[in-house]
């Protein structure tokens, strides 16, 4: 279906409780724990809407694979982000050959981003969408080099 939208995503952690809480202190609303299946759910956005919902499966280490998925923020949000994870002990990931001291931009979407994980070695990222044209030769760049090419 060409219109159909991400409702859902799910993770995989090995200890259910301390995800709960990483989760939490990124302020999404905890929706459902079933203790009996390992599970917790959270919605995502506005929780009146119920717009999206992440999974979190507590498994065995065995079983552990580590994930990736985004949390898409308007630009003002992302250049709060650093502060954001400071205050909650959370440190950004340097990415693609990038240090962490100003969101990357992948040129292609654009959009705007930053990277870090969660306890279990999760990659999260807050991605914002850019309202300028795509340019695909530029690769992945610094957002200032980014604003640079708009000047």
């Amino acid at each position: 279906m060409k219109n159909a939208e991400l409702y859902e995503t799910h993770v995989k952690t090995i200890s259910l409780e301390s995800a709960v809480a990483f989760y939490r202190s990124l302020g999404l609303e905890l929706a459902y724990f079933l203790e009996e299946r390992r599970v917790a759910f959270f919605f995502l956005g506005d929780s009146g809407k119920k717009q999206q919902m992440l999974g979190i499966w507590e498994v065995n280490e065995h079983e552990f694979v580590r994930s990736h998925f985004a949390f898409k923020v308007s630009l003002e949000q992302l250049r709060s982000v650093p502060t954001f994870l400071a205050t909650k002990g959370i440190e950004l990931s340097s990415s693609f050959g990038l240090n962490a001291s100003e969101p990357v931009v992948h040129a292609w979407m654009p959009a705007a981003c930053y990277y870090f994980a969660d306890p279990d070695g999760n990659s999260l990222e807050y991605l914002a969408l850019l309202d300028q044209e795509a340019k695909p030769e530029l690769g992945v760049l610094h957002l200032s080099e980014w604003e640079k090419t708009f000047q």
